[in-house]
């Protein structure tokens, strides 16, 4: 299950990414804005983090669930997901951050910026997220080291 929220300045991406969601068959739930009007943004990151962390799946080791957030810039909405213990957001830009932030951080958020990040780029980072693999191994103990900080 992939969670996705957005405030009203990360909704037209969201929706994107929701058709992209769509598009390959997999499950979501829509959290936040969901029409435009203005919504803020810590609001729909704890809405869509707290949905994510009440699901059993999110806690195994091959979890295919996931939070996708999406504001202006991506920076505000990831501050405020990584407030709630459990989560363990990235902001990404690309889908090299993308990868990084699931191979090395085992990242169970990702955060985009609509006005920074265009549709092409903000999926293909979508799609190397979902598509990546937690490494294990070196980065496990600093991905605890990360966690022991709650």
């Amino acid at each position: 299950m992939i969670f996705v929220g957005s405030d009203h300045a990360g909704y037209r991406l969201k929706r994107e990414i929701i058709k992209y969601l769509e598009s390959r068959d997999l499950s979501f739930k829509e959290y936040g804005c969901i029409d435009g009007s203005p919504y803020d943004y810590p609001l729909a990151a704890e809405d869509a983090c707290r949905a994510f962390l009440e699901n059993k799946e999110s806690f195994s080791e091959k979890s295919t669930s996931f939070v996708i957030l999406v504001c202006g810039t991506g920076i505000g909405i990831s501050m405020a997901a990584n407030k709630i213990k459990g989560i363990r957001a990235a902001l990404v830009t690309d889908a090299f951050t993308a990868e990084m932030a699931r191979l090395h951080n085992n990242a169970n958020c990702i955060c985009l910026g609509e006005r920074v990040t265009g549709v092409g780029v903000a999926i293909s980072a979508v799609e190397k997220y979902l598509s990546t693999d937690f490494e294990g191994g070196r980065h496990e103990r600093r991905v605890n080291q990360i966690m022991g900080l709650e």
